[in-house]
């Protein structure tokens, strides 16, 4: 559905994005994860249209994004990172306003309206003005007023910034809900659990350019570990230390130590060694690899750095 072919954009001080390609099928939920500044915004603003690429095409079902196409433009759907909403009016004035823009019938818009506040739970703030709206009230009433003319594309760039956890929660069942029904949603973030909660698949995105693409069992194949094994540090585990080195390579951690097995590792081994020297099961975890790891795999440093 989306095409993004050898997309590079330079401003004057700086390369945001150096030679992209990415194909993201129809109905897909895509997440572009990075840091503060690795590209995603330019990139979303790219797909808008808003913005021009240096070289490189962008398109959508096969039309060519631009300024001039709109058309095609008509097609998405975009949730900002700031929020583009207006305090002294109400929630339900803010959405007919953007309703409009869209030349949505009045009968039909009023409709969508009401839809999509009782979808994100704000029906019975329909009536208040924004400015008595929490953040996360602000963040679900931004993202619905980008969805009130149906785009077949929803791009958010880094929508739940700020947000208490109800508030999360419920814009995280809200795009699940609408990706099921048909929608193509491509979600910019630089917290990798909302990425691997989410997303179909992931493209890792740093210094503008695509590090790493896939689902996230694709990703983790990446990591040259399967597992990590975290151990509490205390006066008991700090007496085992040789023991666990047996295992694989040993990390020491301010509060824990982390195990990386090694070749031929067998959990069930390690275990009998902790039942033979008397330690307790509880201060051991077995941890899943992240994409957290593997951006620190591939590039050194950690997702926040």
């Amino acid at each position: 559905m989306i095409k993004i072919e050898s997309v590079t954009k330079r401003f004057p001080s700086i390369t945001a994005l150096d030679g992209v390609s990415l194909e993201i099928r129809e109905k897909e939920f895509f997440g572009l994860l990075g840091p503060n500044g690795a590209g995603k915004s330019t990139l979303m603003n790219l797909l808008t249209g808003y913005l021009e690429p240096t070289a490189g095409s962008i398109s959508i079902g096969g039309e060519f994004v631009n300024r001039n196409n709109l058309e095609v433009r008509k097609k998405i759907g975009f949730v900002p990172q700031s929020l583009a909403l207006y305090d002294e009016l109400s929630a339900r004035e803010n959405l007919e306003m953007f309703g409009k823009l869209f030349g949505l019938p009045k009968k039909l818009l009023r409709e969508r309206i009401d839809e999509r506040l009782k979808a994100v739970e704000l029906f019975e703030r329909r009536k208040d003005k924004v400015k008595t709206f929490s953040g996360g009230m602000k963040r679900r009433l931004n993202m619905i007023a980008s969805l009130l003319h149906d785009p077949v594309l929803l791009l958010c760039d880094e929508p739940t910034v700020g947000v208490d956890p109800q508030s999360r929660n419920a814009i995280f069942d809200f795009l699940t809900a609408l990706n099921e029904q048909g929608t193509t949603i491509i979600y910019t973030t630089h917290y990798m659990e909302e990425a691997e909660k989410l997303c179909n698949r992931v493209g890792i995105i740093d210094h503008g350019k695509i590090i790493a693409l896939g689902t996230s069992d694709e990703l983790m194949e990446m990591l040259p570990y399967e597992e990590t094994i975290v151990i509490a540090k205390n006066p008991s585990t700090l007496q085992h230390k040789a023991t666990f080195e047996e295992f694989g390579t040993l990390l020491e951690e301010d509060d824990h130590f982390e195990l990386k097995p090694g070749n031929g590792f067998l959990l069930s081994k390690l275990f009998a060694r902790v039942e033979e020297q008397g330690m307790r099961y509880q201060w051991i975890e077995l941890h899943r690899p992240t994409l957290e790891a593997l951006f620190l795999h591939l590039t050194g440093r950690r997702l926040r750095d």
